[in-house]
């Protein structure tokens, strides 16, 4: 796997539509972003930035441009819990569960979810 590198929360929010569309043109992802809805330069700004980390590609087809991802969503999504993982819980754990557990109002279906995760471990 290639380096990824961390993206900024625009980044981040701009390659959501992306990896949900798949292949679109700048007018596309514009369109998918959420309200409210940057300006179309401030798209291309960000998907040229996007393309020089290596996050997304450029596909011509005649005078259509179309960008689709070069990073997937998975790995990109390992990749950012394990920056918080290792930043904020020390890479522990324990530390991670005990957060969730008592910092989080769970509800009783999540709580329950967890105590079946927890007895899993105990099975290994």
């Amino acid at each position: 796997m290639k380096e990824i590198r961390e993206l900024t929360k625009a980044e981040e929010q701009l390659m959501k539509v992306v990896w949900q569309l798949q292949k679109a043109t700048i007018k596309e992802i514009t369109d998918g972003m959420p309200e409210p809805k940057p300006a179309y330069n401030t798209v291309a700004t960000v998907l040229k930035v996007l393309k020089g980390k290596n996050f997304v590609a450029l596909e011509a087809n005649g005078n259509v441009f179309s960008y689709y991802p070069l990073v997937a969503e998975k790995d990109y999504r390992h990749f950012a819990f394990d920056k918080v993982f290792d930043n904020y819980f020390s890479g522990s754990y324990h530390s991670l569960v005990s957060f969730l557990v008592e910092e989080k109002n769970l509800d009783e279906v999540t709580h329950e979810r967890l105590k079946q995760l927890a007895d899993k471990l105990k099975d290994l």
